[in-house]
């Protein structure tokens, strides 16, 4: 759909430095690798780089060094031009300011960094939905996704149509119902793999790739941070080490930055939070179910999740 390069400015007294060009014009001719070419699948994708825009535009402003995020120089946008839709984003160069390294297989001390990354995003624009008070997630204002994540159920239609008929299709909506009625919302990453992490020489880490930042369950980006980072036996051994490091990171990061006007019960949103970690497993094994049956990521522990979640369920 385009082409991410980065380009050399040069100025008018000799210097030169390097920005981040991301140019999206969609294909006339579409095509996917599992097939996901139709129109359902071309909406979503334009419909992601607005919202990409919109948050550079406005919320990330928010993020602080502790969730690094690139700055936003320039945005241009015919997007609602059906004739020839085109977005421009011009960004900070993440590599020249000390984030050159990327990972396939990251060290603990990464992982760490990754999870504290996320706790301190989702404090962010952590909202109580109880609250007379709270501090609404910066969703209908600056024009993002009211539900977050690539994989939302209700912009995956084609995918559930391809599952194959069980208790997992049929317990789709109530999943996805109990995950977007949560209390405790924020604004979610989205894509929040280890690929769209970058980190420094001495293990500080930023994040890219906003498409599909939007409200909703913290867990979800938590338990796709950990999908992409290890395999069943991994994710079974350390779910509870991982999951501690991430609240005690929320707690700390709460505690150092409270939103004015949101007071809320820290046991509370992590008891609801703890108690949906399977339910964001479920809904991302959900997609992958229709979307690539036989993918990697469709293991032991995958299909754990998701039976503990229909069992709970029924």
């Amino acid at each position: 759909y385009g082409q991410i390069v980065r380009v050399r400015l040069i100025d008018a007294v000799g210097g030169d430095s390097t920005v981040i060009v991301k140019h999206v014009c969609p294909p006339t001719k579409r095509d996917h690798k599992y097939g996901w070419s139709g129109g359902v699948s071309h909406q979503r994708k334009l419909s992601s780089y607005e919202n990409e825009r919109n948050w550079y535009r406005g919320p990330s402003d928010r993020c602080s060094p502790l969730c690094r995020v690139p700055k936003l120089l320039a945005a241009e946008s015919t997007l609602s031009n059906e004739t020839r839709p085109d977005l421009l984003l011009v960004l900070e160069d993440l590599d020249a300011a000390g984030f050159d390294r990327r990972c396939q297989r990251p060290t603990d001390v990464q992982v760490q960094v990754c999870l504290k990354w996320l706790a301190n995003y989702h404090a962010t624009f952590l909202a109580d939905a109880h609250e007379k008070n709270a501090q609404p997630v910066l969703v209908n204002a600056h024009g993002l996704w009211p539900v977050g994540t690539y994989w939302h159920l209700a912009t995956r239609p084609d995918e559930l149509n391809a599952m194959p008929a069980g208790p997992l299709k049929q317990a789709a909506p109530a999943i996805d119902s109990r995950l977007s009625q949560a209390r405790f919302q924020t604004l979610v990453h989205g894509d929040a793999k280890l690929a769209n992490f970058c980190f420094s020489s001495d293990d500080q880490v930023a994040a890219v790739d906003f498409q599909y930042v939007g409200g909703g369950c913290g867990m979800k980006d938590v338990a796709y941070f950990i999908s992409s980072c290890f395999h069943e036996d991994e994710c079974e051994h350390r779910e509870q080490e991982l999951l501690g490091l991430y609240f005690a990171s929320l707690k700390d990061a709460l505690e150092k930055s409270r939103v004015k006007g949101l007071s809320l019960s820290f046991a509370d949103l992590e008891a609801e939070w703890r108690s949906l970690y399977p339910y964001a497993w479920a809904d991302f094994y959900r997609f992958l179910s229709g979307w690539s049956p036989g993918h990697w990521k469709m293991h032991a522990y995958s299909q754990r999740m998701a039976d503990l979640v229909v069992q709970e369920l029924a």
